[in-house]
């Protein structure tokens, strides 16, 4: 029953977003969604309302993708009855049958090293002793999803180690039996790459594998990271045989597995290997900015001077450990701490700045910029000069910001805002000039003059009744100068102040 609830899951999860649609609808559910969302709905439902009928509709839809392979396919490895499980022992033994090191049953003849697979190192993990060399996961018949069992012994030295070690965290040891697999190629140094559909049952129990990274971009597959299974928890932590299982999709690729028994390191742990090992002098630096910027009388263009950002490209701050790559030609510098946090998490070791390879062996730390970021505190920017001194662009970007023009604020509140001076009062409000021998009317409050829009003809009228005498003398002035220009109100616009 469990297998088969397995073999579901893993069926399951190598459907395509077509195939996801048609068992969800099927089974009476939703069929929206992004293909995460299908996926996790597809499992839910497997786990919860498992049944014939919905492994019959599973095998159908997984069937109708990955067709059997034909004879020939088949009949390209003989058919081998399994026998006993393998038993692989780390204990030194007087002799050596011939044909001992085998896998799913099958005699496997001792490689020359030559052919051997070997597996890329890994800066998180220190290989101490090998458990299983590479071996070869052989299909047992035409089927798509392909059973390995193996089994291998610890001695009391390696019980030890392990039971003694300190704690990563809770339940995670620091030394580990860990499983790697990856594809059988003796051409080159291999990384670890997991088949399609892998699962591992180690003594009659499934442990965890690491499952997808989840994609953020629409139509993009989620994309599994493949590192070291751990198996430790669920290993007899004794003399006694371990069993192992591992469940694979086999779809023509071929692949290798081994086990390992290793110590596992903190980021913080490679940080301090960093720091002790690996410092790039001042002076080294500095040789290296001049040989940057050595003039070469065959070029066109002369570089005086190169720019750094003190500012980290990974997380947006200042950097607190520059680090660079050996291989890489930029002088710019990433900071080490958050750099192997990262790849801690999520194994990528590539460069930030140019997306180079950045292995762990490469990496050195710049001294002459952790001597500047000492003595620079609010500065984001400097530049590298060709003696290979350096000067801080901060000094630039004032003095630029200093020699900006200020310029003048306008007061709309003023009499002078509009362009009147507070003596242009020789125009009454009635929108007549003053004769020319007139004393100047006295100026106008200092918030300016006020207009009252709400009288009405009868108040003019009134007002102009009582001063008959200067109606006269300004209908004589009328006659030698033209009439004012009226417009909709019987007022002079410029008098109007805005406020």
């Amino acid at each position: 029953m469990a297998a088969e609830l397995v073999e579901a899951m893993n069926m399951v999860k190598s459907f395509r977003v077509s195939d996801l649609q048609m068992l969800l609808t099927s089974m009476g559910r939703s069929k929206s969604g992004l293909k995460q969302d299908l996926v996790g709905r597809a499992l839910r439902l497997v786990q919860k309302e498992y049944s014939p009928e919905l492994l019959l509709n599973i095998r159908q839809l997984y069937e109708s993708r990955f067709p059997k392979a034909p004879n020939w396919v088949a009949a390209r490895r003989p058919e081998v009855v399994p026998g006993t499980y393998p038993i692989h022992s780390s204990q030194p033994t007087s002799t050596t049958i011939q044909g001992t090191d085998y896998l799913n049953g099958i005699p496997k003849p001792s490689p020359s090293p030559a052919a051997e697979v070997k597996l890329a190192s890994l800066p998180f993990y220190q290989t101490l002793e090998t458990l299983l060399p590479p071996t070869e996961l052989i299909a047992q018949n035409g089927e798509k999803l392909q059973d390995s069992p193996c089994a291998f012994e610890l001695t009391q030295s390696q019980v030890d180690q392990i039971r003694n070690c300190r704690e990563l965290r809770p339940g995670i040891k620091s030394i580990q039996v860990v499983l790697r697999i990856c594809y059988t190629d003796t051409s080159s140094v291999q990384e670890d790459q997991y088949p399609p559909n892998i699962a591992v049952k180690v003594n009659q129990s499934y442990c965890h594998v690491p499952g997808y990274y989840p994609s953020n971009k629409p139509g993009v597959e989620p994309r599994r990271p493949c590192r070291p299974v751990n198996i430790t928890p669920w290993l007899h932590l004794s003399t006694a045989t371990n069993r192992i299982t591992v469940t694979w999709g086999n779809f023509g690729k071929r692949y290798c597995v081994a086990l390992y028994l290793v110590r596992v390191f903190t980021s913080a742990e490679l940080f301090s290997q960093l720091k002790h090992c690996s410092v790039e002098s001042p002076e080294r630096c500095r040789e290296r900015i001049q040989d940057k910027l050595r003039f070469d009388p065959e070029s066109e263009i002369a570089t005086t001077g190169l720019r750094v950002s003190l500012i980290c490209p990974l997380v947006k701050m200042r950097l607190g450990v520059p680090c660079r790559v050996l291989t890489c030609a930029h002088l710019q510098c990433f900071d080490a701490v958050f750099f192997l946090q990262m790849n801690e998490k999520k194994p990528t070791w590539t460069c930030p700045v140019c997306d180079k390879p950045a292995p762990f062996e490469l990496l050195t730390i710049d001294g002459l910029l952790s001597e500047i970021l000492k003595e620079t505190e609010d500065v984001e920017e400097i530049e590298y000069l060709a003696d290979g001194s350096w000067r801080p662009i901060r000094e630039e970007k004032e003095r630029e910001r200093s020699s900006t023009p200020e310029c003048p604020l306008l007061d709309i509140c003023s009499p002078e805002a509009n362009g009147h001076s507070p003596a242009h009062s020789g125009t009454s409000q009635s929108g007549r000039s003053a004769p020319a021998g007139a004393a100047p009317a006295p100026p106008a409050p200092a918030g300016g003059a006020v207009v009252d829009l709400t009288l009405d003809s009868s108040s003019d009228e009134e007002e102009g009744g009582g001063g008959g005498a200067g109606d006269s003398e300004d209908t004589d002035d009328s006659q030698d100068s033209p009439p004012p220009k009226k417009g909709r109100y019987d007022y002079d616009k410029d008098l109007v102040t805005a406020y």
